[in-house]
């Protein structure tokens, strides 16, 4: 398929040094879209962001996939899957949610106390654990130690940050913002310049939206949202 084969190499020449493939910049607009959809509490916030999982999942893989971009964040490779894991089961929810409701998709919430501890000390033991696997995975790649501590917490941070929004947790735009604050200074350390530039802009949305669903979740409403009892607290 050649028309796959040149999207997949084409890049935008930057500078004489410098070139970006599409595949990043147009990866990053769908994930924009996603953000700006959950924002609206709407369910093609999901298929929005499955597209943009798969361009970036071949982005970050960097040099591992023959990309000449750079060196490969696991991390950030590693959370595509899971979104595209994530994006299915909240895409469910809020569809669900929307036919039983007959319109609303999310009713934005608190997690209670016990939920943010059980998922705190999860995600503690899941950071070490990814330490440990993509600094063994990368062994062959000459990077610093905090590299694989940043990109275990983008990894862990960005799987709380989905699975609360799918929940309708409002904590999720938190999560969100702290995955921000680890993650855009990394990509812009390994060269990935469009997806830091977005991300940074993902912050003002991140705290755009939290205000949203602060000012819903404060709104008082009708029988609860499916996913409350989706899964067990």
């Amino acid at each position: 398929m050649s028309w796959l084969d040149s999207f997949y190499t084409a890049k935008w020449q930057v500078t004489a040094d410098q070139a970006i493939y599409w595949r990043e910049i147009i990866g990053n607009a769908f994930g924009l879209g996603s953000a700006l959809f959950g924002l609206r509490r709407s369910a093609w916030a999901w298929p929005v962001g499955i597209v943009g999982n798969v361009l970036l999942f071949t982005v970050f893989m960097g040099q591992a996939v023959g990309n000449d971009q750079g060196t490969p964040l696991y991390g950030q490779a590693a959370r595509q899957v899971f979104f595209l894991i994530a994006s299915v089961y909240g895409w469910w929810i809020w569809q669900s949610n929307r036919r039983r409701t007959k319109g609303t998709a999310v009713s934005p919430r608190w997690a209670t106390s016990r939920q943010r501890l059980g998922y705190g000390l999860v995600a503690l033991a899941a950071v070490a654990v990814c330490f440990f696997v993509f600094r063994q995975v990368g062994a062959g790649f000459p990077v610093p130690w905090w590299y694989y501590l940043a990109d275990s917490w983008i990894f862990v941070g960005s799987m709380l940050a989905t699975y609360a929004m799918a929940r309708g947790w409002v904590e999720f735009w938190l999560c969100w913002i702290a995955v921000d604050l680890v993650g855009v200074p990394e990509l812009l350390h390994f060269g990935y310049y469009p997806s830091a530039i977005l991300y940074a802009v993902y912050a003002g949305f991140v705290l755009w939206g939290f205000v949203v669903w602060l000012r819903i979740s404060r709104t008082p409403s009708g029988p609860p949202a499916l996913e409350q009892a989706a899964l067990p607290a």
